[in-house]
């Protein structure tokens, strides 16, 4: 085929066959010279289950359930001695010596197990769980906690292998915001403190600690007379100045 020339030639040169072959050559080697980089494996449910894996076993004790159920999560960890290493939930068991509730509780740690493996993002399931409600109705965990469903617990269980292994981070107070919280403590039992002193003089030997419900006495490590906060779950609201002020996150509502 002819190529005709539209431009004055100003010189010219012979290409020789080796000519050719350097240029072809020179993206090989450049591609020769590239660090190989490693392959970095994704959570997915063709990923086969190792020999041994690593657990950490949560005990819940429940006013519902005569017996503890005692929940176990084990991880299968990715991309060993590498940066990209990193823990996710691969199973999940719950075994508790109450026979009563057997079928959903199975049922229940296959489902769980089954979306582990699936891979992607499985954290919505702490959400979906605790979003559980008893028609019974729930109850106070130590420290105050509120807990409406068995199921809610474990959502809550596995909200917290989540944040141990890093899957879920959770928003830390800074340090002015704890103080705040601290302060708004202080005064609150001092103001309670002093109130109870003025009631001792009129009132019988006993009144104020009758009035306390037993759910608030379980709640222990926030002053009696807390009530639940909507944000946190925890009976850790009381009112001061006219503001409703939760002493466990810091949720404040006035008016």
């Amino acid at each position: 085929m002819a190529i005709k020339i539209e431009k004055k030639i100003k010189g010219y040169n012979v290409v020789k066959p080796e000519d050719k072959a350097a240029p072809a050559a020179a993206p090989e080697k450049a591609k020769a010279a590239e660090p190989r980089q490693a392959e970095v494996i994704q959570m997915h449910e063709s990923l086969e289950r190792p020999e041994t894996l690593i657990g950490s076993t949560f005990k819940i004790k429940s006013p519902l359930f005569e017996h503890a159920l005692y929940v176990t999560i084990n991880d299968i960890v990715l991309n060993a001695g590498t940066k990209h290493e990193q823990r996710r939930p691969f199973e999940i068991f719950i075994n508790s010596k109450n026979m009563d509730h057997f079928q959903w509780i199975v049922a229940l740690t296959r489902i769980l197990s089954a979306v582990f493996r699936k891979g992607g993002d499985v954290t919505f399931i702490v959400e979906e769980l605790k979003a559980v409600f008893d028609p019974r109705g729930g109850y106070f965990k130590a420290g105050g906690v509120y807990m409406p469903s068995i199921v809610a617990e474990i959502g809550g269980v596995i909200e917290q292998h989540m944040k141990n292994i890093g899957l879920i981070h959770d928003p830390e107070m800074s340090d002015s915001q704890r103080a705040l919280i601290a302060e708004k403590r202080a005064a609150y039992e001092a103001a309670s403190a002093k109130k109870n002193s003025d009631a001792g003089t009129s009132a019988p030997v006993g009144a104020a600690s009758a009035a306390i419900t037993p759910a608030e006495s379980e709640a222990g490590s926030f002053p009696p007379g807390a009530t639940l906060c909507h944000k946190c779950n925890t009976q850790a609201l009381v009112l001061m100045d006219g503001c409703q002020t939760c002493l466990n996150c810091g949720y404040s509502k006035c008016g």
